[in-house]
C-alpha cells in the first residue's frame, strides 16, 4: 500500500495497517499494575505500536479504559533510587478476558508493581502460559521477580536493577552483573534488562525474537531539548529511534553532552487544562554549540513548557530554518510548533499542534488541522505534526516513512 503525502495530511495513518500491509503482525501483552514504572511502561507499548505491532496493556482487577498511575524512579545521588508520581497509563485490555494463546510475547515492565504482582496467582499463572509456550517474555528492572516467583528463571541467565539479584539467585537463575544500567542478557525465551535506560536494546531484542527486521535504520536524528520539556515527547521517540539502531543526538542551549534537562510530566486529569508533576532527568548527548545540521537527517522537537522559551533564541530559530531550508523531516509534537511558529517556517503548511498552540500555528500562516481526538499526527511535505504524546505510535510511524525506515515480519 503506498500512502502519499496529502493522503496522510487528510486522514489518520494508523502504524498496524502500515505494518500489516509490508507483510505482518505480531500480538504481544504488557502486563501493567500500578506503580509500574513510567518509562518502563509507555515507552515500550508505544514504540512496539509504532513499529506495527498490537499491543494490549492489562492490569489484574481492571479493565479496559481503566488506568494505572505510574511511578517516576531514578537514581538522585542517594543510596538507592527517588520515587515520584508519573502519568496515568490507559489500560485498552481487560485482565480477565485475556487469552495468552493469542500472543507471540509478553512485556513485563519494573517499579514498585511487581512486588505486588509477584504474589498475584492469576499472574503467576498467565507468566507460566507464557513460558511454558515457548513465548518470548522480555522484563526489566523488577519485573524480574514475577518471573522468580513463577519459577521460569531456574538455569537462566538473568540480569536486573542489582537490588533484586538475591532473588533471582534464590530462584535458581545464574546472575548476570549489569556492566552498566542499560544491560539487557538473553537466554532462550527470556529477555532481561537491567533498567529503563537499556529500553532500545531491550525493545530492539524483544522485536527480533517477534521476528522483526529492521531496514533503513543508518539514519541520524536530533533532539531539540529544554527544561521541562514534556517526559514522555522526549523519551519515548528517543529510545524509539535508537531501538532502530539510528544514530540519536539531545541537544540544548547553553548545555553540553551530559548534563541533564528536568522534565515534566503533563498529564490528563479531568481539568480544564492538563496537569503538572516533575519527570525524569533527561540527559544530553551532545553540544548545541557543535550541531552541523548536514550531519543529520531529521530534527524531532518535544513540547512541554521548554519550548516557550527556546522559541525566544536566536540560535534554535536558525537551527529549526536550516532543517526546514534543506527539506529535511522535523517532527514536532504538542507544543512543540510554538518553536516552529517562531521561526516562520509553517506558512502554507497543514499543521497540528495541542489546542493551545493553536493561535501560534495560525498567526504563523499555517493551516490548522483539528486534533480529535487527541492522538491525531499528520505529514504535510517535510513536516510531521503531532498534538500530544497519546499520539507517539503514529508521530514516530510517520516520522518513520518519510526517513524511509521499516520493520518487516
Amino acid at each position: 500500500m503506498s500512502i502519499t503525502t496529502a493522503e496522510r495530511v487528510r486522514e489518520r495513518v494508523n502504524p498496524l495497517e502500515m505494518a500489516n500491509s509490508k507483510g505482518g503482525k505480531r500480538s504481544v501483552l504488557l502486563l501493567c499494575g500500578d506503580y509500574m514504572e513510567d518509562y518502563e511502561a509507555m515507552v515500550p507499548f508505544q514504540a512496539l505500536l509504532a513499529f506495527g505491532v498490537s499491543v494490549d496493556a492489562a492490569c489484574p482487577g481492571k479493565k479496559s479504559g481503566d488506568v494505572c498511575p505510574t511511578a517516576v524512579h531514578q537514581s538522585t545521588g542517594h543510596q538507592t533510587y527517588s520515587e515520584t508520581r508519573g502519568h496515568n497509563f490507559a489500560l485498552n485490555a481487560t485482565f480477565d478476558e485475556i487469552d495468552p494463546s493469542k500472543y507471540d510475547g509478553l512485556v513485563i515492565p519494573g517499579g514498585r508493581a511487581p512486588e505486588y504482582l509477584a504474589m498475584n496467582d492469576s499472574v503467576i499463572d498467565l507468566v507460566r502460559k507464557f513460558s511454558n509456550s515457548g513465548k518470548t517474555i522480555a522484563s526489566i528492572c523488577h519485573g524480574q521477580l514475577i518471573l522468580a516467583a513463577a519459577d521460569v528463571v531456574k538455569g537462566r541467565k538473568c540480569t536486573a536493577y542489582p537490588p533484586v539479584k538475591p532473588v533471582l539467585i534464590a530462584a535458581g537463575a545464574s546472575w548476570i552483573e549489569p556492566e552498566t544500567m542499560a544491560a539487557c542478557v538473553v537466554d532462550g525465551n527470556i529477555i532481561t534488562g537491567a533498567t529503563y535506560e537499556g529500553h532500545p536494546e531491550f525493545i530492539r531484542l524483544f522485536l527480533k525474537a517477534l521476528g522483526g527486521t529492521i531496514t533503513g535504520s543508518d539514519k541520524r536524528i536530533l533532539f531539540l531539548c529544554g527544561d521541562y520539556m514534556e517526559d514522555y515527547e522526549v523519551a519515548v521517540p528517543f529510545q524509539s529511534l535508537q531501538a532502530l539502531e539510528c544514530h540519536v543526538d539531545a541537544v540544548c542551549p547553553k548545555k553540553k553532552a551530559g548534563d541533564s534537562c528536568p522534565t515534566a510530566v503533563h498529564d490528563f486529569e479531568g481539568d480544564q487544562t492538563y496537569s503538572e508533576k516533575p519527570g525524569h532527568n533527561f540527559t544530553l548527548t551532545a553540544n548545541f554549540e557543535s550541531v552541523d545540521v548536514s550531519g543529520y537527517d531529521a530534527l524531532v522537537v518535544p513540547g512541554g513548557r521548554a519550548p516557550e522559551y527556546l522559541a525566544l533564541n536566536e540560535n534554535v530559530i536558525a537551527l529549526v530554518k536550516d532543517f526546514m531550508e534543506a527539506k529535511k523531516p522535523v517532527a514536532s509534537i504538542c507544543h512543540g510548533q510554538q518553536i516552529l511558529a517562531a521561526a516562520g517556517v509553517l506558512k502554507g503548511k497543514k499543521c497540528t499542534a495541542y489546542p493551545a498552540v493553536k493561535l501560534n500555528v495560525l498567526l504563523a500562516g499555517a493551516s490548522w488541522l483539528e486534533p480529535d481526538p487527541i492522538n491525531r499526527c499528520f505529514t504535510d511535505g517535510n513536516l510531521v505534526s503531532g498534538a500530544a504524546w497519546p499520539g507517539h505510535p503514529e508521530f514516530i510511524s510517520q516520522l518513520m516513512a518519510l526517513l524511509g525506515i521499516q520493520v518487516l515480519f
